[in-house]
C-alpha cells in the first residue's frame, strides 16, 4: 500500500475541515434596534426593542438579556447599573438559536445634587506627602503616598500630625490609593499592576495581589463585604477580598454621561465618595448602579493651604466613624480638614 497516497487525502479532508466556520460564529440573521436616540436610554424609560428580521425567517420565540440577565421587551429599566450595557438576543428560528447584541447607554434620571460643607477643626498634615489614599481605623489615620522613589504607608496621630509607623516602598512602585479591612492594609500601586497587603498589627507586607481587566491602580474603599476599586476612567471594580479578584464594575454616570478620573475612593454611610483627579469636587456615587447623586465642591480649601512649588491638588478623603465627620487633604498640603457636609 502506498501510504503517500493514502495520508494526501486525508491531510486534505482535515484541512478542509479546519477551514469550516464555527456554527456560533455565523453572522446572524437578526439584528437588535432600539427606539431611542443613539441607544441611550434614562433610567427609568422603557426598554423597547425591535429585531430586524434580515430574510424574514419563522421566530418561534426570543429571549432577551441585558449583562446576561432575562429583561422583557417593554421592560422599564430601573434596577440596571448605568453607562454601556450590553443588549443580547437568543432567537429560536427553524430549528436553530442565533444570537445577536447590542450596546445601549443607561443615563442617570435626575442631575446630581450640589452640597456645601463647613470646616469643623483643622489639623497639620505632612506638606511632604503626596496623598493618595486616606483612611480610619480604630482611631488611627492611614495614608498611602506616591510618587516613584517617595510612596510610603504611614500609620498617623491625626491630631498631632505625628508618624506612628511608616514603611517606604521600593523606588520602582508608584504608591496609590488603600484601604483597611479584617486586620490587613491593602494599597495600590500605580501602573505595576500590583497591590500589596500588610498587616494591621505589625505592619509587616503578607502579600500582593495582580490587577485582572482594569487598567491601574488609583482609589480603594470596601463595605465590610466588597473591596472598591477605581483605576483613572469612569469605572470603578469590585474585588473579592479574599482572591482580590475582580468580579465586575459599575460605571460612574450623571444624566448627562460618564464622569472619568475616579480616584481616590471612600465608603460613607452606604455611599461611595470619589475625588476626580485634577478636580476640586468629590461625587458621591449609588454603589448598586454608579450613579452620581450629588457632588461636593471642595475648592476653597485649597486656599487657606500654605503656598509652595509643589502644592498640588486636593486628595484624599477619609471618614471618622468615631467623629462621624470627613476628613480631607490633598498632595503636599500642610493641613488636613475635617469638615460636616451641608445637606440642602
Amino acid at each position: 500500500m502506498n501510504l503517500k497516497l493514502v495520508f494526501i487525502p486525508i491531510l486534505g479532508l482535515l484541512l478542509l475541515n479546519g477551514c469550516q466556520s464555527d456554527p456560533e460564529q455565523k453572522k446572524s440573521d437578526f439584528k437588535i434596534m432600539t427606539d431611542a436616540k443613539k441607544n441611550v436610554f434614562k433610567s427609568g424609560d422603557p426598554l423597547n426593542l425591535t429585531l430586524v428580521n434580515k430574510k424574514n425567517r419563522k421566530i418561534d420565540s426570543v429571549l432577551y438579556t441585558i449583562n446576561d440577565e432575562p429583561i422583557e421587551n417593554g421592560k422599564t429599566l430601573t434596577d440596571q447599573k448605568l453607562g454601556k450595557q450590553g443588549i443580547e438576543a437568543t432567537i429560536y428560528s427553524e430549528g436553530e438559536i442565533q444570537k445577536t447584541t447590542e450596546t445601549i447607554t443607561i443615563l442617570n434620571n435626575f442631575s446630581p445634587n450640589v452640597l456645601q460643607f463647613e470646616i469643623l477643626n483643622t489639623y497639620p498634615h505632612d506638606i511632604n506627602s503626596y496623598t493618595q489614599g486616606l483612611e480610619f481605623y480604630d482611631g488611627m489615620l492611614y495614608e498611602s503616598t506616591g510618587q516613584t522613589g517617595k510612596s510610603k504607608l504611614r500609620k498617623i496621630d491625626y491630631v498631632s500630625g505625628k508618624v506612628i509607623e511608616n514603611i517606604d516602598l521600593a523606588n520602582d512602585y508608584f504608591g496609590e490609593g488603600l484601604t483597611v479591612m479584617n486586620g490587613k492594609i491593602y494599597q495600590l500601586t500605580w501602573q505595576s499592576r500590583m497591590g500589596f497587603i500588610y498587616d494591621i498589627d505589625t505592619f509587616k507586607r503578607t502579600g500582593s495581589f495582580k490587577y485582572g481587566a482594569s487598567k491601574e491602580g488609583w482609589g480603594l474603599c470596601h463595605d465590610n463585604d466588597m473591596i472598591y476599586k477605581s483605576d483613572g476612567t469612569e469605572k470603578i471594580w469590585l474585588l473579592d477580598p479574599q482572591s482580590m479578584k475582580e468580579t465586575g464594575y459599575i460605571q460612574a454616570y450623571t444624566n448627562k454621561g460618564k464622569i472619568v478620573g475616579l480616584n481616590e475612593l471612600e465608603w460613607v454611610n452606604g455611599r461611595i465618595y470619589a475625588n476626580r483627579y485634577q478636580k476640586n469636587g468629590v461625587a458621591i456615587i449609588n454603589p448598586k448602579n454608579g450613579a452620581i447623586e450629588a457632588v461636593i465642591d471642595f475648592s476653597p480649601l485649597r486656599d487657606l493651604v500654605k503656598k509652595h512649588p509643589k502644592l498640588d491638588v486636593l486628595n484624599g478623603i477619609a471618614y471618622n466613624p468615631q467623629t462621624q465627620s470627613l476628613f480631607v487633604t490633598g498632595k503636599n498640603w500642610n493641613k488636613l480638614f475635617e469638615v460636616k457636609i451641608l445637606e440642602n
